[in-house]
């Protein structure tokens, strides 16, 4: 209003400081004891000794609030410094008091139920639930059972893609994992014994930055479960060995689960789309069959994530592709190829092998890791031969006969 320039403004940056800006139309008018400071295309900036005194005071004022800050906050740490050790006390006493009345509160919205808790190696769970699954699903969650004792230390799980293999293992580690930190567990009644560690090998993932591709990322996590899982650990193991070849990756899954069966005795949950690897519970003295139940309807499949004993009776590869919508085209050509590998008995059958608790019929496909029955009767021949007791002679005349006997039967 002293001025009577009706563009007038004031502002500030961090070059110029505060100033005061008026319109190039007004800029001739300025009084004389502004001084130009700064020409932009439609104004003019000014300073006065007024307005750089006021900048002084405030800049400097900030600086001052800064530092009084810091001394009042010094002198606060000075004298809580001989209490720190009971702030401390009751800080954690604080957070106790908050984990606990979460948990209490858990356990009475989400129907949890107190776990008993043991120190042998052992876990059991009637009814077990995924809380997280549960709470995100309009439909009532399927509950499962799991039983680790002396007698069942490892278990092989099979069954179709989107079936509920992962979340069984993962709902199996959070309860063990709640019922440990003393929270009720989301299940009908479970027991848990002295767990010292739980190792997980699941999912799929590369490490670009570690040059590292997913099946080395893959291994050397199973290698670390090898070097360090006990007796009284959890493993999960989901698909080990689907990194690489077939063969490759089938020989790698069954020589890990037979280590810590035989070596480890770590109570683990082994989920494989090899069917092969349902081998190992009649191998085993302590390893045991489980499948995530599936059934077909109208040509759709229904996922029932039941788990029920034995191995899967398909693995519904081919349903679970038209489910997510691959082209008919794509799925017409897969059927046709998977008739022809199952006829030549190259490829997965849909039938897996028998076991003693599963009761099946023979598989369809080969057996990796028995001997074909066209040469056992080599390998007998083999067994009863006394190398110590034949001479060149007849050892070259025993070889060339097993060798006739093998062309034989081909």
């Amino acid at each position: 209003a002293q001025t009577e320039l009706s563009t007038l403004k004031v502002g500030f940056n961090r070059v110029h400081g505060y100033y005061i800006e008026l319109s190039k139309a007004q800029a001739g008018e300025a009084p004389v004891h502004y001084i130009r400071r700064q020409t932009l295309k439609n104004a003019e900036r000014f300073i006065t000794p007024e307005l750089k005194t006021f900048e002084d005071k405030a800049l400097s004022s900030q600086s001052k609030a800064l530092a009084r800050e810091r001394l009042l906050f010094d002198q606060l740490i000075d004298r809580l410094a001989e209490d720190l050790p009971t702030l401390r006390r009751l800080a954690s006493g604080i957070a106790e008091i908050d984990v606990l009345s979460n948990f209490a509160d858990r356990a009475l919205q989400l129907e949890l139920v107190r776990p008993t808790l043991c120190d042998s190696p052992e876990l059991m769970i009637d009814r077990g639930r995924h809380l997280v699954v549960e709470s995100m699903s309009a439909d009532p969650f399927v509950a499962n059972d799991v039983r680790f004792d002396s007698d069942t230390r490892q278990y092989i799980i099979t069954g179709p893609n989107m079936g509920g293999k992962s979340t069984f293992m993962r709902q199996t580690a959070l309860i063990a994992l709640m019922g440990r930190t003393g929270s009720f567990v989301p299940a009908a009644a479970a027991t848990i014994g002295d767990i010292d560690r739980i190792f997980t090998r699941i999912g799929s993932s590369d490490d670009l930055a570690g040059g590292r591709s997913t099946f080395m990322v893959e291994m050397t996590e199973t290698a670390h479960i090898l070097k360090h899982a006990t007796r009284h650990s959890l493993v999960l193991l989901d698909e080990i060995g689907r990194g690489t070849s077939t063969f490759d990756g089938l020989s790698i899954a069954w020589a890990t689960g037979q280590h810590i069966a035989e070596n480890i005795g770590a109570m683990t949950l082994f989920a494989t789309h090899y069917f092969e690897l349902t081998l190992l519970a009649a191998k085993l003295p302590h390893a045991k069959n489980l499948h995530l139940s599936a059934r077909e309807h109208d040509d759709r499949i229904i996922f029932l994530y039941a788990v029920d004993e034995g191995p899967a009776s398909q693995s519904y590869g081919l349903q679970v592709a038209k489910l997510a919508g691959v082209p008919k085209t794509v799925l017409s050509i897969a059927e046709d190829r998977l008739m022809q590998l199952e006829q030549t008995g190259h490829a997965a059958a849909t039938t897996p092998h028998s076991t003693p608790d599963a009761g099946s019929p023979e598989p369809l496909q080969s057996d990796l890791f028995t001997p074909k029955p066209k040469h056992e009767r080599t390998i007998q021949a083999l067994l009863e031969i006394d190398p110590n007791q034949l001479t060149p002679r007849e050892a070259l005349e025993t070889l060339y006969s097993l060798k006739d006997g093998l062309l034989q039967t081909d």
